[in-house]
This record gives structure tokens, C-alpha cells and sequence, in this order.
């Protein structure tokens, strides 16, 4: 006799693995984002599962937080006796592994389908100085910036001589403003710089650009390539750090208080990065107006899905649900008739 109290999943329904954590400080903020995904989509368009990824053990939650070992050589997991094959992976890790291509790569090698970047380009961007001297080749302004690598000579006089002062020294592989300081005075400079390596081992130092700081979501929604409103930063600190990010000290503004003419630069600028680093999924792109020119600042493969975060104050603003918009990240991924770039 069949047993009605247990739901019969369609064998339709898509298995969906919404992949959270990772092996960065964002793991917080990761676990949050995977957690808004999780409660929006459609439970009863897709079986969903969150997976939780760490250093020492990757594995699959249910409800009552019960862990799931999930099995590496086919990112498969085993409940209740039945083994889940998924068919596609949410990627809502910020930072390694997520965000900076290895897992992209590790999926792709498997044939399983995810919703961000491919490995390539997920390095790229990922890579501050990389992704910069990628998009000058391009025309797109910048601030001027001087590398460090861990072990190098470093002599203060010298940066500051390119820079100037104020600047900022920031983590070059790293997210959520960990491992950024703005520096104001050049005793500043050797403590912002051993901030920045204790989350990285490379440093990039860029000369400060005055001006609105704006960011822009740009996504492929429905088989089109659009930008979001923007988002003007008003920080109440120096910039807008992880405090100003999460924890509410600052107004992030949509639509930015900018002319119809200046949106549609900095929104247009957006998307030619989009198409020339051959991004997909959602991304979230930070500008400075600066003396009338929008300046890139970096381009964000995995942005923040929390609560407190822009991308889905942005798709609000645009008229787009939450559950529209990852639902529409997931088809794209399944889609494979799709052209991201």
C-alpha cells in the first residue's frame, strides 16, 4: 500500500543544489544570500536542496539542518536511501571557491550546469588587477593603481609618488571591502598594506577618485542582456565597507540621484563590460563618477543576495520579484541553447 503521508516528488521537477559558504571571511554573508535564494524560488517548480560548502566537508541540508555528505566525484548526495543527482547548481558563494572560478571549473568538468560566470572569466574578475588591465585594453577609465605580491620590496615613497594620497589599499582577491583601507597619511600606508595581505597575498593600491559612487547590476533576463536601475552609495565611513555593506551605515539610493543622461552611460558602460568579459548570470558592477566619467572599480560575478543587499533592491526597483529573477538564472543555466555572452 502506498504510504500518502510522503510527497511524491514529479520526476519533471528539477533538482536544484543552491551552493552556499565557502572557504573566504564572506562565508557569513554567503550562507545569508543562499538562504534568501532558497526561500524564494518556487518550491514547486524545483526540488531544492541547500549545500553547504567548507573546508572540511562539503554536504547537502535538509530542514531540520540534518548534513548530507555530498559525494565530489559527481557532486552527487545519497538521502533517506535515494541518491540526488542534481541538475543544476545556484552559485551563491562570494569569494574562493565560488566566486573566483574553481568551482566553475570543477562543474564543469562534472557536465553539471551552474548559474554564474564560467571558470575563466569567474578568475578574471575575481582578480582585481587582472580584470582592470583586461578593461583599459577597452578604453574604460580607471583609477591609476601600483601591485604589491607578498615577499616584494615595499617602499612607501615610490607607491605614493603614482598614487597620491589619499588612496586605497585593498585585498586584490577578496570581497565584501575585507582587506580595504583608505589611507590619508603615509604612516598609514605599511599597516593598510599588512591589512590587505592577511586576506590575500596580492595588492593592488589605487589613487582615490572624488565623486558618486554608483553600482549596476547587470543580468541576462529572459535571453536580454539589461542593466538595472543604479544605485547611488551614500556611506556614513570613510567608503563603503563591510559595516556600510551589512550593517545598515549608509543609504544605498535607487534610482541614483543622477541625470537621465549619466544613467544611461554608466548602465550602457555596464553591459559593454558585461559583453566584453563574456559574463552571465548576475553581476554587480561599482563606478566613480569622477570628474563627470563614470571609473570602473570592480566587477562582482557572485554579488550579495541578502536581505541588506543591492542587487535585490535594484530588481525591485526594476519591477522584477525575487523569484523571477533566480528562477530566471536557473533556466538560463539549464537552457543550452542560450548564448550568455
Amino acid at each position: 500500500m502506498k504510504n500518502n503521508s510522503i510527497k511524491e516528488t514529479p520526476a519533471s521537477r528539477k533538482k536544484i543544489a543552491i551552493v552556499m559558504g565557502g572557504y573566504s571571511s564572506e562565508y557569513e554573508i554567503s550562507v545569508q544570500s543562499g538562504n534568501l535564494v532558497y526561500r524564494h524560488l518556487d518550491k514547486n517548480k524545483y526540488t531544492l536542496y541547500r549545500v553547504l560548502i567548507l573546508k572540511d566537508r562539503w554536504v547537502a541540508l535538509d530542514e531540520n539542518q540534518t548534513e548530507y555528505p555530498i559525494n565530489k566525484a559527481d557532486f552527487s548526495t545519497n538521502i533517506a536511501g535515494e541518491k540526488i543527482n542534481f541538475d543544476c547548481v545556484f552559485n551563491a558563494i562570494h569569494g574562493t571557491p565560488g566566486e573566483d572560478g574553481l568551482l566553475a571549473g570543477y562543474f564543469e568538468s562534472i557536465g553539471i550546469r551552474q548559474t554564474a560566470c564560467d571558470h575563466y572569466q569567474a578568475a578574471l574578475t575575481f582578480n582585481k588587477r587582472d580584470c582592470i588591465s583586461v578593461l583599459r585594453a577597452y578604453g574604460i577609465k580607471t583609477a591609476i593603481n601600483f601591485a604589491l605580491d607578498k615577499g616584494d620590496k615595499i617602499i612607501p615613497e615610490k607607491i605614493l609618488e603614482k598614487v597620491g594620497l589619499p588612496c586605497f589599499v585593498k585585498a586584490n582577491r577578496a570581497g565584501s571591502s575585507f582587506g580595504v583601507s583608505k589611507v590619508k597619511t603615509e604612516s598609514e600606508l605599511l599597516p593598510a598594506i599588512e591589512n590587505s595581505f592577511s586576506e590575500d597575498n596580492e595588492v593592488i593600491i589605487e589613487s582615490f577618485l572624488e565623486g558618486m559612487e554608483v553600482d549596476v547590476c547587470v543580468i541576462n533576463h529572459k535571453g536580454k542582456i539589461q542593466a538595472l536601475p543604479v544605485t547611488e552609495i551614500v556611506s556614513e565611513n570613510e567608503f563603503f565597507d563591510y559595516k556600510a555593506k551589512y550593517l545598515g551605515e549608509s543609504q544605498e539610493i535607487t534610482p541614483a540621484r543622477l541625470s537621465d543622461a549619466d544613467t544611461k552611460k554608466v548602465q550602457n558602460l555596464a553591459i559593454r563590460i558585461f559583453k566584453h568579459l563574456k559574463l552571465k548570470g548576475l553581476t554587480r558592477t561599482e563606478f566613480i563618477f569622477h570628474k563627470g566619467e563614470p571609473h570602473f572599480i570592480e566587477v562582482n560575478t557572485i554579488p550579495g543576495l541578502s536581505e541588506a543587499s543591492i542587487v535585490p533592491q535594484q530588481a525591485l526597483a526594476a519591477g522584477i520579484s525575487l523569484k523571477e529573477l533566480f528562477e530566471n538564472q536557473i533556466e538560463l543555466a539549464l537552457d543550452s541553447t542560450v548564448v550568455h555572452q
